[in-house]
């Protein structure tokens, strides 16, 4: 899909190299912590903590998040994660307005866990994330969304190929 579009990518160095080895262009690398200025807004990486590994098995770097900042919006897109308090840190620094949080548990944090970090983020939208796609991570959706909402925090699920305005 970026080869065929040439869209702008962005991700930390390990998977630069090995996006550009693949012959991928108009990609720029960062880490944690660092940022881009574009001409549609601003993109920064932020920790996450996970596994990181690339299709072929090789090194895929520290595993990150990514914060989108569009004219007056902040986007936390927290990738493959656990919990972990630098969240309140990224409400302070970028201040999202919603952020997609992982939800399915398993390989990343679960609903309970979803809510800890939706607080320490400051938000109050989360579009849950990396459920059930396959048997590991199935959820139940109504409890999810009373955790959710117990916490005075909107939990959208989303459906395959649905959009959504923000």
């Amino acid at each position: 899909m970026i080869r065929q579009s040439n869209a702008a990518f962005f991700c930390n160095w390990e998977i630069y190299n090995w996006l550009t080895n693949k012959g991928l262009k108009n990609g720029h690398p960062m880490n944690s912590s660092g940022s881009k200025q574009c001409d549609w807004g601003k993109i920064s990486l932020t920790p996450a903590l996970h596994s990181s590994s690339l299709p072929d098995g090789s090194y895929g770097g520290s595993a990150n998040g990514i914060c989108i900042e569009i004219a007056d919006k902040s986007i936390y897109f927290a990738g493959d994660t656990d919990l972990f308090s630098d969240m309140k840190l990224i409400a302070r620094k970028r201040k999202p307005q919603f952020a997609f949080l992982p939800i399915g548990d398993n390989f990343t944090m679960d609903a309970e866990s979803a809510v800890e970090a939706a607080k320490l983020l400051n938000v109050k939208r989360v579009i849950g994330m990396h459920y059930d796609t396959f048997p590991y991570i199935v959820i139940d959706h109504v409890r999810a969304k009373q955790l959710f909402q117990s916490a005075g925090i909107e939990l959208i699920l989303m459906k395959i190929g649905e959009t959504i305005s923000i």
